[in-house]
């Protein structure tokens, strides 16, 4: 007479110690306490990395933008100091300011010692 395969002389499958939480017991971790701390410290870093990472680039673009907002204001404080200095605006602002100075109409000569 053959004898019958009875489900509990068998080993459970997969899907059943799934199913029972079995998968991950305590025995596994015993085993395997190496393998999952290293695992669970290369996941820790990643995150980190990543983070550091999206900081860092939050932080070039913060940068980039007051650099070309540094550099817009540069541009203009520059073209009102060129403004300034031209012979005519010099001209208005020594008028209004009645100092009575005039452009010199000939150039300037030298004298020689004899």
């Amino acid at each position: 007479m053959a004898k019958k395969k009875n489900k509990r002389d068998t080993s459970p499958s997969i899907l059943d110690r799934l199913i029972y939480g079995q998968v991950i017991s305590s025995d596994f971790f015993a085993h395997n306490w190496l393998i999952v701390f290293g695992v669970v410290t290369i996941i820790m870093v990643y995150i980190t990395n990543k983070y550091n990472c999206q900081t860092k680039m939050e932080e070039i673009r913060r940068l980039n933008t007051e650099l070309e907002i540094v550099k817009t204001e540069r541009v203009r404080v520059r073209s009102a100091y060129m403004s300034r200095i031209r012979e005519s605006s010099m001209q208005q602002l020594v008028d209004s300011l009645g100092l009575n100075l005039h452009v010199q109409e000939r150039p300037p000569y030298k004298l020689e010692a004899r």
